[in-house]
């Protein structure tokens, strides 16, 4: 099985959060996925095979599937650039039906994702609590403007919010219990964010529910937060963009344009980078 490697939302020719790629006539057994994913070793693979007028598309971290991810759709539409050439591509999900669109950007792929649609709810205290006690982190660690939140957009992820980029920094945790944490919760990841103004935030993403103890970028937990600061108002003007991975040396850039509509689609994007050829 051919596996091409790339980072998606790479800070030009670096950084970036590698993702696997299998494109083939017909989608393996979940379990072959699930052996190539822990071979392969990154956060996800992305594995597409065609399906009518698209693509069918299903994710895999070293540990379990998942229902959606960013950076591994942004890598595959990278792949499919690679191979078909510039276009937009319709995606068939286990729970959702997306786009990703790609275009060659010198050396490198440039790629934006149509998330699913997005909701938002208030954390519940003793989740938010308990989380923050994972952490090391006080209640007095927290950004007021931005409360304790569950988040969806094709996945699920909690978010806290800090009101520091030293409390971001200071980040830390046990990576078996924060697997139970959040496969107990249903969590995908939890996404900790710094606001350097209103449209730049600072993020940091652990994904301890798929045996990754942090991911350097994360579109789907981008989608989700961005769909969040929508649904409380945050003076975000139309767009956000995300730095993340800087604290593990792998610095990536994601941008969120946001639509007025409540609950509608968040579109994602960042460049890519081949790792390998095949």
């Amino acid at each position: 099985m051919d596996v091409l490697r790339i980072a998606a939302f790479s800070d030009g020719n670096s950084g970036g959060n590698p993702a696997g790629v299998v494109i083939g006539e017909v989608l393996p057994d979940a379990a072959d996925m699930q052996r190539v994913a822990a071979e392969v070793g990154f956060s996800e693979t992305a594995f597409a095979a065609r399906e009518g007028e698209g693509w069918r598309v299903r994710y895999f971290s070293p540990e379990s599937e998942v229902p959606f991810c960013g950076h591994a759709t942004i890598a595959l539409g990278a792949a499919l650039v690679r191979r078909f050439g510039d276009g937009i591509f319709k995606l068939l999900l286990n729970q959702a039906a997306i786009t990703v669109e790609g275009f060659r950007d010198g050396a490198n792929f440039a790629a934006a994702l149509q998330s699913p649609p997005t909701r938002s709810r208030a954390a519940p205290s003793e989740l938010a609590g308990e989380t923050l006690a994972m952490f090391g982190y006080q209640e007095g660690d927290l950004d007021p403007a931005i409360p304790p939140a569950l988040v969806h957009g094709g996945a699920d992820h909690l978010v806290l919010a800090l009101k520091s980029r030293k409390a971001l920094a200071a980040m830390a945790y046990d990576l078996k219990q924060g697997r139970a944490l959040m496969r107990r919760e249903g969590l995908v990841t939890i996404l900790l964010a710094y606001a350097e103004t209103p449209r730049l935030f600072h993020t940091r993403n652990p994904f301890a529910s798929g045996g990754v103890y942090e991911d350097p970028a994360t579109g789907a937990a981008t989608a989700a937060f961005a769909g969040y600061l929508r649904d409380i108002g945050w003076a975000h003007g139309g767009a956000v963009d995300i730095v993340q991975g800087e604290d593990m040396g792998m610095r990536s850039r994601l941008h969120a344009d946001i639509p007025p509509a409540p609950g509608s689609s968040i579109r994602v994007s960042g460049t890519a980078r081949l790792m390998d050829e095949d």
